[in-house]
Parts: structure tokens; sequence; C-alpha cells
């Protein structure tokens, strides 16, 4: 070993680049930890440089909604990114993904089958999701470069990209970082061209017809509709820590926050302003196709591309912390297996919607209902975060003994499961989708609120189970402190001794 390596902690690190990654969920140790907060925007980007934000903002238009009332919405629906950006906080202060640090929340054993049930499945729609929408625009460039796009050609085009996902989410959190730089800016670079030809062609003062043009009670009901559809999506990306937690332990959370938040406000709001913009000239319920329409050429089959490698990035992201969550349910396999396990599933997904179902219908569907416990799960992990004052000991969340700090009732904090259970269930009754209206949406003559009640509800509910049930716990999280440079030692294997 040279000595540029043994003093250089990223080249020594278990996540270099070009190295699979041996870390799992287990706390990384001080000498491991490396890197500024401003990486993190990076590793956002690279998730959200995203064709999947175009289709958003175009379905705003389809919905009923004027440019200026899409716009609007676009950026409100993306302030949740603040939300993950202070989630991201608590991965270097305890070292630790959040499929662990949320057994503060709900308890060593609750904590498996609230992620096992809930948060991991997510990601497995997600990341067949991704697969999906690389796929359709990868079998639009075959046809575009003289190809005939037959099934077997198409199953082997989602084999490759699935494969190419996977490389890099197996090799993990340093190779992630070193290819988001220069896979970002060309991505983004695409995008700015695609933006150029939609804003020669835009029409800044578009409104539907007077006869169909939304006003009142039908307005509001779009309106809140669309945020919440917005909203889906940084509320996707609660697992915000997993790639804060190689920070060392005393860099700065408000740098933490505000990079982590930037790198996927700008590009949502960027992209959906585009597909806002794109959807008052072409018909934006088919984004690919109608696109097509106001771009010349040469560059529909760039475009194309684009989308593809979009969807892998994104993916990339996705799929590593599946296989986090996975190990965190209490699979004891490494997590290169837990991310091969995820990917499978998620291809295996893809294919079923591709080839035998329909895909739109699959998409609208997941979106719609994710936000209904997306938004109750991220507000008691940032309840319980400010709670703590973002105190987590990485050490004392690995201890799963009933003698541990979070054990609490037969391994269950029964605070968080109960809030989750309830923020989930009025954010339900609050729903206007395809698949189901809520009574209380109903009652609202059909404004969807769940991205706004059920996170309160689950919020203000956990803060007041917490200090009912559990007082001597909840004295000690308000009032404890952490050693910033608490030593672990840390075997070969990723095991605490």
């Amino acid at each position: 070993m040279s000595i540029a390596e043994q003093t250089d902690p990223e080249r020594t690190s278990a996540s270099a680049f070009g190295r699979i990654e041996s870390r799992g969920i287990d706390r990384i140790p001080d000498d491991e930890r490396h890197g500024h907060p401003r990486e993190l925007i990076r590793i956002w980007a690279f998730a959200s440089v995203n064709y999947l934000y175009i289709i958003l903002g175009g379905l705003l238009i389809v919905f009923g909604l004027t440019v200026w009332q899409g716009l609007a919405v676009v950026v409100v629906g993306n302030l949740f990114w603040a939300a993950i950006g202070l989630l991201a906080t608590s991965g270097p202060v305890s070292g630790t993904p959040s499929g662990v640090i949320t057994r503060a929340m709900f308890g060593t054993l609750g904590n498996r089958v609230i992620v096992g049930l809930f948060s991991w499945p997510s990601f497995i729609a997600y990341g067949a999701i991704n697969l999906s929408v690389g796929g359709l625009a990868a079998f639009a460039f075959t046809e575009q470069v003289g190809m005939a796009a037959q099934r077997p050609v198409q199953i082997v085009i989602v084999l490759l990209i699935a494969a190419l996902t996977l490389t890099i989410s197996v090799y993990g959190y340093g190779t992630i970082l070193k290819v988001s730089g220069a896979i970002t800016t060309a991505l983004a670079l695409c995008m700015a061209v695609l933006a150029g030809y939609v804003l020669t062609e835009a029409d800044w003062n578009y409104a539907p017809d007077p006869e169909s043009a939304l006003s009142g009670g039908a307005l509001w009901a779009v309106i809140t509709a669309g945020i919440a559809l917005t909203a889906s999506s940084p509320l996707s990306w609660a697992i915000s820590p997993d790639y804060a937690r190689y920070l060392p332990a005393d860099t700065s959370r408000k740098a933490v926050a505000t990079w982590t938040a930037l790198g996927g406000f700008i590009p949502a709001v960027l992209l959906g302003s585009v597909g806002v913009l794109a959807g008052s000239v072409v018909d934006m319920a088919d984004a690919q196709k109608s696109l097509a329409t106001i771009l010349p050429g040469w560059f529909y089959p760039v475009f194309l591309l684009v989308i593809v490698i979009g969807s892998i990035t994104n993916n990339v992201i996705t799929l590593y912390s599946s296989g986090l969550c996975l190990q965190s349910v209490g699979l004891r396999l490494p997590r290169m297996a837990t991310v091969l396990l995820c990917g499978l599933l998620g291809t295996a997904i893809a294919c079923y919607a591709l080839f035998i179902s329909d895909f739109t219908d699959a998409l609208s569907n997941i979106l719609e209902l994710s936000v209904a416990f997306a938004g109750p799960w991220i507000a008691i992990i940032a309840s319980d975060l400010l709670m703590r004052h973002n105190r987590y000991d990485g050490v004392e969340l690995h201890d799963e003994s009933p003698q541990g700090p979070y054990w609490f009732s037969g391994g269950t904090n029964w605070a968080g499961c109960t809030a989750l259970v309830a923020g989930t269930t009025v954010g339900a009754l609050c729903m206007n989708t395809t698949l189901f209206t809520g009574p209380i949406a109903s009652a609202l003559g059909g404004a969807d609120l769940t991205f706004v009640f059920g996170p309160i509800v689950a919020a203000s509910l956990y803060l007041v189970l917490v200090k009912t049930l559990y007082p001597a716990q909840y004295a000690v999280a308000r009032n404890r402190t952490v050693p910033l440079d608490r030593a672990v030692t840390t075997s070969t294997t990723g095991k605490e001794n």
C-alpha cells in the first residue's frame, strides 16, 4: 500500500470507488468517514435528473390546470425535499442507514415488520417503475435506429438495463459517488437542450377551453391531487441518511440538509416545469411520443437514450437502499446479495408490467397510493429526530437485545406503530384517486389532502404517545448527549465487536 493510500481514508474505505462496498447496515467507523456534504447534491441530482418529473409535470396539464397553476403545483409539491434534507442529518450522527435509525421510532422488532411490510416493498415497486420507463424508451430507440423491437429483443433490452443498474448498485456508495458527477452533467446538458426546444414552442398563457376550464371546488380538487402526485417523488426518499452516513460525525447538519434538499429540489422543479410547458403544446398523456413532434429528428434518439440512462441512475439509488432495507428486516445476507435479490424481484415485476399488464395504470396507481404511507412515515421520523435533537447513537441502535434502549415493549415502540397506522388511515380517507376516493376527500369536494392530514396526525399522535407510554425513554431522548467521536472497533466482516 502506498503512503497516499495509507493517509487517504477515501482510498482505504470499505466504500472506495471500484471496490464492492463491504459495509451494509453496520455502523461506519470514524476512520472510514470522509467527504464533504456538498457531494450529496451530486448523488441526489444523479437520482433526480429523471424523465419521470417531466411526465408528472405534463400530467398536471392533462388534469386540466393552466400553465401557471401547473408551475405552482410543481414547486409546492417538491417543497417536501426539505423534509428529506432534514432526515439526512441523522446519517453522519449515527453512521447507520435509515432502516436502522427507524428502530428508535418503531422498536427493534417492530421496525422489522414496518420496514418489511411497507417501506421495502415500495422500493421494489419504484425500482420496477424506473426499469419499465427505461425499457419503454429503449424499445422506441431501437425502432428509431431501424431495429424491430420484437418481444425477444425487448426482453434482452430490459435484462441489459437491469444488469447495468445492478452492477453500479452492487459496487456501492463509493462508485455511485464517483460516477454521479459526470453522468449527471451529461444528462443535465441533454435535458437543457430538450428544455430549449420546449421553451421555443411553449404557450405561457395556455389555459383549457372555457367550456372545460376548472373552477371552485373542482379546481382545488385537481390542484391538491396534483400536489399529492408531485409530492410522491420526494416522499419516496426517506432513505436519505443512507447516503450521508459516510460523512464525518461532526459534519454541519445544516450543510447536509441543504445539499441533500437542493440535489433533489432543483432538478425536480426544472424538469417538472419543462413537462408543464410541454403540456401547453402537446398531449402529455403519452409524453414520449408527443414530445417527438417538437424535437428535431436528430435529437429524438438522444432524448430516448437520456430517458434510459436517467431511469438507470434513479434505480441505482433505489436498489442500493432497498438492499439495506432488506438487511434491516433481519435477513442475514451480505449487502451485495440483498441488492441482487431486490434487483431480480424488481426486474420480474417490470417484465410483468411491460409485457402482461398496463404500465401506465400501474405507474399512476403506485404513485397515488404511496403518499398515504410515505407522508406519515416521514413525519414520524422527522418528529423523532427533532424530539431527540438528532442525537442517535449508532452503537446503541445496533443493540437488538431485550436490554437495549430501543426494545421498548416486547421489541416494539407502540407509539410509532400506532401513529403510523393512524396517519396512513387518515391519509387514505383523504385520497382522491382513480382507485379510491375517501370519505374525507368526498366531503371536501374531491380535494386530496393526503399529504397534509396524514403527516399531521401521525406526527402529533407519535409525540403524545411516546411521552405517555414511555416517559422514561422520552426524558432520556430529550436530554441525552452522544459523543461525536465515539470509538468503535470493527472487524473485516463488518460486524461490530
